[in-house]
């Protein structure tokens, strides 16, 4: 997928991966963001496609470059991921991405799954076909995203049409919940699926299921919905599997 982007590093930490730099920054949620939260967003990003790597030391000025804007904003918005546990400051250096551990993801996951999984299914019987209509274009900037190989653009696209389809249910702490669970959430295989080219059939499933919850169909919304969480800890312990592996 990418060259090396630019970063600094502590002694022992792993040397960061390549990665195109991004030309656009998404707008998460359906929602006007400032700036800045536009900023923090392309890294959060960023950060659980696994385009900046656990240990790893980024300094301001090489994200500012890598996203095509100023240090200002940049490290600005690395200071609320701070408040959100998912990067720490190292004086003088950066900011170092937080490691995840394998309990955490399963925890994360496991949380999801009780979370989403009903409430995605009672949408079945509850949201209008206009309103689910309305995040299709969404779920085909994913499948774009994913045909591109723009990891970013794909967990962008992802994030924005999982927090629309929930947000249908009405209660906006429950979107919150899901929405910082996906922030500390990291899915590092997904390079290796892009090289192997299946990351396209699982962008597909949004499809899949936008059009079973049109149909009413619960039973094909569940066995769809617990299909693709279940890419969630699929995709990074693969991943992780491998590097123990050395590979």
């Amino acid at each position: 997928m990418a060259a090396t982007q630019p970063s600094s590093r502590t002694a022992g930490a792993p040397a960061a991966s390549a990665a195109p730099a991004t030309p656009a920054l998404p707008t998460l949620g359906g929602k006007k963001s400032s700036y800045r939260e536009r900023v923090a967003d392309a890294l959060r990003a960023a950060l659980i496609a696994g385009e900046l790597l656990p240990g790893a030391v980024y300094s301001a000025p090489a994200l500012a470059a890598r996203f095509g804007v100023s240090a200002t904003p940049v490290r600005e918005a690395m200071l609320d991921l701070v408040k959100e546990g998912l990067v720490d400051t190292v004086p003088n250096k950066g900011f170092r991405v937080s490691e995840v551990s394998d309990q955490q993801l399963d925890e994360y996951t496991h949380v999801r799954r009780l979370i989403e999984i009903p409430t995605v299914v009672g949408l079945a019987g509850t949201a209008a076909p206009v309103q689910l209509e309305a995040l299709r274009p969404a779920a085909r900037e994913i499948v774009r995203a994913a045909a591109a190989g723009d990891l970013v653009a794909y967990v962008e696209a992802d994030t924005r049409f999982h927090l629309g389809l929930l947000a249908l249910a009405g209660n906006a702490h429950l979107v919150e919940v899901v929405r910082d669970l996906r922030a500390r959430s990291r899915l590092y295989g997904l390079t290796a699926l892009v090289e192997a080219g299946r990351l396209l059939a699982s962008a597909e499933e949004h499809l899949e299921l936008l059009d079973a919850l049109i149909a009413r169909d619960e039973k094909a919304v569940h066995e769809v919905m617990t299909r693709h969480l279940g890419h969630v800890r699929g995709l990074w312990a693969a991943r992780r599997e491998g590097d123990r592996n050395g590979r």
